[in-house]
């Protein structure tokens, strides 16, 4: 790597960081995990002090600050209301039609305690799981937080998943309780979310009680005896505003969160209190370096893991304050996004590579129509980002004085696993170094470390609190996906294959199944998107590997074009070419396929294994994940 392709934050970026140094007090995390997590935990407040930081008895089943009594929901609430936050910001929102609201800290704690109460009213009770199919507006997060008060388990299903994706997660969690919408707006038109519900709940056997928020106002089927308007249960005594939370152990489950395998049924994710409070209050803290006088944007959806660490939880563990928004980041204009970190002055933007190509599409011009100089940190989550696209988040949105913390982590893993710091030097494409006591490898089959630049297996080490403690009433899928691999290390195996460079950087090439073996040589499906998407005419790109005569593997493509060129013979080879000049002659694309859209899951991740299975007509597996 060039000296030119490294970027150094400015003074002004190390004085203002949270974290002013990182590799003493890295080792220090790798050599006493315990004593460093201890230190972390310090941050909250327990109802109860924890026994024990770590107990790996039954791993890979580890359990984090055993024996302490907390919940959640005193960290991100009830503590703040004690201290001059309760005055404090909590949400901004705005919804694609415009309109906005604004809580504070002491707001929110009425919302989510009037919340709670209904839902006790309705029977629901410790431990239960409550399934919640909402747009992006307040209620879904007052019904999140309410859930977690009580002691009862939230199970999130994104509100664009199909009737069957959401019934198939409603029985396999065994819910009694379903909160949705009538509706939510989605590029001006109505997404009729409570239509999906009742076909969803056609043939279920545990759901009782349907709890409808009014959002667009259109006329939906209510069921007699099963559905309850929440403005209607909202007006009766039950709904009071003084609500205690419930007290838990640090290790009881928290939510469930389901996440689709390449085959198979969805898992069900369980994360506890205690473990996953501390890991997302601290990397909120010292990854997205939140301040109190932040206003902080994680341009995402609350049904997914970036939303529950980085919208919902981690931000109000440290009391910040979050915006949120409810539609499409093109609509009615691709300038949508900019006007609103423009209008209510967000600090902190973190979002998807997928999101920055699309907006890339559009060209500068959308922005420079905007102030956003407020910006002062730029974050990307959900799968490796391209330089070329890293350039012009840098350039164009950041004004070259925005660090990019381009985090890797998973649903799995809680919260940030591999990132910068705001002051590390960065270089496009990588997502650098470790978190605090996160220890990686990357290695091959047989266990051992790769040489640097060469690719591997990912692997991580050492057990960390935000990790997910078990997969829900699966023991056995716990250990057959992530630790079987490489049992006899103990050590966990996230499926992605990555290099670590001469300087300790790591670069995630992309998952292990999405590593393209050409005539014996490994090319990373990224390296290939990133080739073609550095061609001005090429918005996005998708790589795959298919089977050939001569090669083992050919290497073939799906091109989305920008919106100024047109598919030509002479462009397909054009673009083929420009591969074989990036990567050289042995990454030529077989075939270019130029699409409209390509698969991805609502995280913005591209499913490579549907276009391959597509391609070889097979069966796609599970596609409820899918966005398209």
């Amino acid at each position: 790597m060039s000296a030119e392709s490294i970027y150094y934050p400015s003074q002004e970026v190390l004085d203002y960081a949270t974290v002013k140094e990182y590799e003493n007090t890295y080792k220090f995390s790798i050599e006493n995990p315990e004593e460093f997590w201890a230190e972390q935990a310090k941050q909250l407040e327990w109802y109860e002090p924890y026994e024990k930081v770590l107990d790996s008895s039954d791993a890979p089943f580890y359990r984090w600050f055993v024996g302490g009594k907390t919940n959640i929901i005193h960290n991100a609430i009830d503590r703040h209301l004690k201290t001059s936050t309760r005055n404090k910001i909590a949400f901004v929102w705005e919804g694609e039609n415009g309109d906005v609201k604004v809580y504070s800290y002491h707001a929110l704690n009425r919302e989510v305690s009037i919340f709670a109460n209904i839902l006790k009213s309705m029977g629901v009770k410790r431990g239960d799981v409550v399934t919640i199919y909402m747009p992006q507006i307040p209620e879904q997060i007052f019904a999140m937080l309410a859930t977690a008060k009580i002691g009862a388990i939230h199970s999130v299903v994104y509100a664009g998943f199909s009737h069957e994706a959401l019934g198939e997660r409603i029985k396999a969690a065994k819910s009694k309780v379903v909160i949705t919408a009538d509706g939510g707006f989605r590029k001006g038109k109505i997404v009729n979310l409570k239509s999906v519900v009742n076909t969803a709940l056609e043939d279920n056997p545990y759901t009782q009680v349907v709890i409808t928020v009014k959002r667009t106002g259109h006329e939906v089927e209510m069921i007699s005896g099963r559905d309850y308007w929440f403005h209607d249960l909202k007006s009766l005594p039950i709904a009071s505003i003084k609500c205690p939370t419930e007290v838990m152990s640090a290790t009881d489950p928290l939510f469930l969160l389901y996440t689709s395998g390449s085959t198979g049924k969805p898992k069900g994710l369980v994360h506890t209190h205690g473990g996953y409070s501390v890991y997302t209050s601290t990397t909120a803290r010292m990854v997205l370096d939140i301040k109190p006088e932040d206003r902080f944007w994680t341009a995402a959806d609350p049904g997914w893991i970036t939303g529950h660490s980085y919208i919902v939880y981690g931000t109000l563990l440290i009391g910040a304050t979050t915006f949120l928004y409810e539609g499409a980041p093109n609509h009615p204009y691709p300038n949508r996004w900019w006007q609103m970190i423009e209008k209510f002055g967000i600090t902190i933007l973190y979002t998807s590579p997928t999101a920055i190509r699309g907006l890339m599409r559009f060209g500068e011009s959308w922005v420079k129509r905007h102030d956003i100089s407020s910006l002062r940190l730029l974050g990307t989550v959900g799968e490796p980002i391209n330089p070329e696209a890293w350039k012009w988040y840098y350039e164009v949105v950041g004004n070259k004085k925005c660090p990019i913390i381009d985090t890797w982590w998973q649903t799995e893993t809680g919260g940030h696993m591999i990132t910068p710091l705001p002051i590390f030097p960065l270089k496009p494409g990588s997502a650098t170094k470790p978190f605090f006591g996160i220890k990686v490898g990357v290695v091959d089959d047989e266990g051992n470390e790769v040489h640097p630049n060469e690719q591997g297996n990912l692997v991580i080490k050492s057990p960390w609190p935000g990790m997910a403690c078990c997969v829900h009433e699966d023991r056995q899928r716990w250990i057959d996906t992530y630790w079987k691999r490489f049992e006899k290390f103990g050590w966990y195996h996230p499926g992605d294959a990555a290099k670590i460079d001469e300087d300790g950087y790591v670069w995630i090439i992309g998952r292990s199944d999405d590593v393209i073996k050409v005539s014996g040589y490994r090319l990373g499906t990224a390296e290939i998107e990133s080739a073609l998407v550095s061609h001005p005419g090429v918005a996005e790109a998708a790589a795959i590997a298919l089977p050939h005569d001569l090669k083992g593997n050919a290497i073939h493509t799906y091109v989305i074009l920008k919106k100024d060129f047109t598919i030509t013979p002479d462009l397909e080879n054009e673009l083929k070419d420009h591969v074989a000049n990036a990567m050289g002659p042995i990454a030529r694309p077989e075939s270019i396929t130029f699409v409209d859209i390509l698969p991805k899951t609502r995280s913005g991740k591209i499913m490579r294994r549907v276009l391959k299975a597509r391609a070889l007509n097979l069966d796609v597996g599970d596609i409820s994940t899918l966005e398209e």
